[in-house]
């Protein structure tokens, strides 16, 4: 077995990407590394990208930008969110890399994909490289491939968080066809499913939508302590909108023998951590019990 891996039991293993870089990890580290290429390709001098106020890719390219000499600019859904002086951790180290930040309405983020839209950022900011909300586009889902390796052909199931559905992508176009990848989406709706399926051209895959916890960012008490008690018994942290309830639902699954007997189960770790601070403000303001 890959070395590499951290060994949770006998059967399940977890592939830690979250230790690939300081600032930039996990997934956002492999679904960067096309589209930085491209821009220096393209001779672009700006990076422009959109998220939420807590975004792991917001922080992502804000660090990839100040490490390559781009500039980079967040457009922040909550046009309630522009008084600087109440920053949250993720915007603050953001900003400290020197990003840019223009906030908008949710209705008006909306749009964001729209022509209009984009030409109006074009008039106010001028050239720059367009990357997604959540980075996933065809150069995302290539890095993303790279993820897999020869040495992880041993494993009859690889599990991953889904946000944008990039990774996943990435996963399932890297996978042998005796593989089975099972994503865990982080938000609800059935919209991933479309998505997914513009990246890919094998049917080894399924996503269960069970974990969501209520939807994006959306937590309870029951989650916080498995997040608690896997890092006590395991020394891995586990982020409480990506990894961790992909981890819960992967042994809320195994309780319910969804994987074959002495299946070998990969879960990659995406990263995401730089978000804990953050919920952990939120859960305080709420009295509520706090991700170690």
């Amino acid at each position: 077995m890959d070395k590499n891996l951290i060994s949770i039991d006998n059967h399940v293993f977890i592939k830690p990407e979250y230790l690939n870089h300081p600032h930039v990890s996990g997934n956002k580290l492999r679904k960067l590394k096309y589209n930085l290429l491209e821009a220096k390709k393209l001779n672009k001098k700006t990076l422009l990208t959109f998220g939420g106020a807590f975004s792991n890719h917001i922080a992502a390219v804000a660090h990839a930008g100040q490490e390559n000499n781009f500039q980079t600019i967040g457009v922040i859904r909550g046009e309630e969110l522009k008084d600087l002086r109440t920053l949250n951790s993720t915007l603050s180290v953001s900003k400290a890399c020197g990003m840019q930040f223009k906030f908008v309405s949710r209705e008006h983020y909306r749009h964001k994909t729209s022509k209009s839209f984009i030409e109006q950022l074009e008039k106010e900011f001028g050239d720059f490289y367009l990357i997604p909300e959540g980075g996933t586009n065809e150069l995302a889902v290539k890095g993303c491939e790279e993820i897999l390796e020869e040495v992880n052909e041993k494993f009859d199931y690889i599990c991953c968080p889904v946000g944008t559905g990039g990774t996943i992508s990435g996963l399932i176009n890297a996978s042998n066809s005796n593989q089975k990848i099972i994503g865990f989406p982080a938000l609800k709706g059935d919209f991933l499913q479309e998505e997914i399926t513009k990246f890919v051209n094998k049917n080894n895959w399924e996503l269960v939508s069970d974990y969501h916890f209520g939807g994006y960012a959306k937590i309870n008490e029951d989650l916080i302590q498995f997040i608690n008690r896997f890092k006590k018994k395991y020394n891995v942290p586990l982020d409480p909108v990506y990894t961790g309830k992909m981890m819960y639902g992967i042994y809320d699954l195994i309780s319910k023998d969804y994987f074959e007997k002495d299946a070998k189960i990969l879960a990659i770790h995406t990263g995401g951590l730089q978000g804990i601070v953050g919920m952990n403000a939120k859960l305080k303001q709420q009295n509520k019990p706090l991700i170690v």
